[in-house]
């Protein structure tokens, strides 16, 4: 079954049919995890890095910052039987859609992600991020594949 993560969004699942999809990954960070031995994975799409940009709507949405996300999305897959030690973690997103900004959203995102998951002793195994495209980025529960569609090309990550 297809289930669609949105702007802001976290889905897990141990289903093996399961596909999920994160649509518009401009300057946001789609992230997924998966643990090949418990067969479950999750998928986050968060836009901002860091809930100290505003603790009170990290606290009504989690998913919106990568800091908390990521908790919540490791949480999500150890609880349906994922081990932290075995998680594969890709990325893709982070765009600088604009030529020039200068808040760098993309950027930054990245940044948070790669220092939060170093903190948790976590690192990617894999990412699709920069240039100027928006992407569609695909888990596939059943065997953990990751898929990225940027500007009309597909990309297995």
């Amino acid at each position: 079954m297809l289930k669609i993560v949105g702007m802001a969004d976290m889905k897990v699942s141990g289903a093996d049919g399961d596909i999920l999809v994160t649509y518009a990954l401009g300057s946001c960070v789609g992230l997924t995890i998966y643990d090949r031995v418990a067969g479950v994975g999750g998928m986050l799409h968060a836009m901002m890095p860091d809930s100290s940009i505003d603790p009170n709507k990290s606290k009504e949405n989690p998913f919106m910052f990568i800091d908390t996300g990521l908790i919540k999305l490791i949480d999500g897959c150890v609880r349906m039987g994922a081990k932290k030690e075995r998680l594969e973690i890709k990325a893709a997103g982070c765009s600088a859609l604009k030529t020039s900004g200068f808040f760098k959203i993309g950027y930054r995102n990245f940044n948070s992600l790669t220092s939060a998951l170093s903190g948790l002793n976590l690192a990617l195994q894999a990412y699709d991020v920069g240039g100027k495209s928006s992407r569609t980025m695909r888990l596939m529960i059943s065997d953990g594949e990751v898929l990225v569609e940027d500007g009309g090309k597909k990309i297995k990550l």
